[in-house]
């Protein structure tokens, strides 16, 4: 098999930027990157595209540069949704089943997963995942695994992730008018996590947090399940607002002032450190003090973590996450902000990036938080991929085997029309018995 068909590609829509990122899996096992192409986003707000025609453009560019590096084509992605729309909620499901002699199946499983897609929800919202919880089986509780029990009642709980109907139907729109086609949709905050996030934290429970620049999501795992999801309508871009208005400067000196010298602990920065910033034309040149800069950013992202920690209260697994918080995505990158976030919520926390799972030889830029999200989805699209071709080779040959048997009994059978299984079953049948009867009696009897 050519190594190009292989190729996978994530296209990860975000308030920022917009990036695609084709790779494949290597003979380790690890996910060898080939292109990525990074465009700045014009036309997402908040994670939910608000202008079509910038979005296909930006998404065109940036697939083009990943096409272009990766020297191959494609016309298939593999897509992230988030924004403010999404919500979650918990539902059980009740499954009575026929006989408890026959083993518990994944039949069984799909068949109380497809039932959850037919929950009612508020107009204009649509399931995008169901996520089994665990399962009990006739009262035997707390089973993760019951395919191969015995049972007639089997109930399980589900963690539901819920979107608008039109954000989802704007994204597919803006993919396939720049010439694509979506394979699936994930939510960022599941894909950032098998990115980020090991088996070892899953199940000791922790709380991925990925800053980006519209929003700010959060993924909570416990036992190896997730348990909780959330998106916080606060990102960078808030941080970036603040600068602006508390120093009055303009929007990219802003940005530069955050990513350059910002600091997400007053306390870190010396009082005595001034920036210089020049100043528009014929206008003298701006002072800021950098701790004042620092202040200013403290109070925003203490405010976005006094929305995260309500939410990991709220989710009831406060007490039980040993692994503590992993930072990823754009707004981690943040000078101190680990420590920050440490002190304000009494967690353990560090900064997650999506290297472990990245093939050797991967550039710098890869390893840094910015593509959390990306790589994520592009390790998901790789398993989607993976479970594809077993079933394309059955179809295929399947038919081409039927062709050809009835080109062998065309060729040995030039004038005689095809005889029908049951006259062929009457032949067999009447022959045996002549045999029977024409055969000579037993000598001993």
């Amino acid at each position: 098999m050519n190594k190009k068909t292989d190729i996978v590609v994530a296209l990860d829509i975000g308030t920022t930027k917009i990036c695609a990122v084709a790779g494949r899996k290597d003979e380790h096992g690890k996910v060898e990157v080939l292109g990525v192409g990074k465009v700045a986003s014009v036309g997402v707000l908040r994670g939910v595209v608000s202008n079509i025609e910038k979005t296909v453009n930006a998404i065109a560019n940036a697939t083009e540069e990943s096409k272009r590096r990766a020297d191959s084509t494609f016309d298939q992605v593999h897509v992230g949704i988030a924004g403010q729309h999404i919500k979650s909620l918990q539902h059980r499901g009740i499954l009575t089943r026929d006989s408890i002699h026959t083993e518990i199946s994944k039949k069984d499983i799909d068949k109380l997963v497809n039932d959850m897609y037919k929950l009612v929800l508020p107009p204009g919202d649509k399931i995008i995942h169901v996520i089994p919880q665990e399962f009990t089986v006739d009262n035997e509780q707390g089973i993760i695994d019951p395919i191969g029990m015995s049972g007639i009642r089997l109930e399980a709980n589900f963690h539901i992730i819920t979107g608008q109907i039109t954000a989802s139907k704007n994204i597919f729109k803006c993919v396939e008018k720049a010439g694509l086609h979506v394979n699936s949709l994930t939510l960022e905050p599941i894909a950032s996590s098998s990115a980020v996030l090991s088996d070892e934290e899953m199940e000791a429970g922790v709380a991925l947090v990925d800053i980006g620049g519209g929003t700010t999501d959060l993924a909570i795992f416990h036992e190896g399940i997730i348990r909780h999801t959330a998106v916080i309508p606060f990102g960078g871009n808030v941080i970036t607002k603040d600068i602006k208005e508390g120093c009055t400067v303009m929007d990219r000196q802003a940005e530069q002032l955050k990513v350059k010298f910002g600091s997400a602990l007053a306390n870190e920065v010396y009082d005595n450190r001034v920036i210089t910033i020049p100043g528009l034309k014929g206008h003298e040149p701006k002072e800021i003090s950098e701790k004042n800069l620092a202040r200013i950013i403290q109070a925003r992202v203490e405010e976005i973590f006094d929305h995260v920690y309500w939410e990991i209260r709220r989710s009831g697994y406060e007490r039980k996450l040993i692994g503590g918080i992993v930072l990823t995505g754009g707004g981690s990158l943040l000078r101190h902000i680990d420590k920050l976030v440490a002190y304000h919520t009494g967690m353990s926390t560090r900064i997650g990036s999506p290297v472990d799972h990245l093939a050797h030889g991967y550039s710098e830029e890869m390893s840094s938080p910015i593509y959390s999200t990306a790589i994520g989805l592009l390790m998901k699209g790789i398993i989607e991929h993976e479970k594809q071709p077993v079933q394309k080779v059955e179809e295929v040959r399947e038919p081409e085997m039927v062709h050809n048997a009835s080109n062998d009994n065309n060729r040995t059978n030039n004038n005689a029309p095809a005889e029908s299984k049951k006259d062929t079953w009457y032949k067999t049948i009447f022959q045996k018995t002549k045999e029977w009867f024409e055969a000579e009696p037993d000598s001993d009897l």
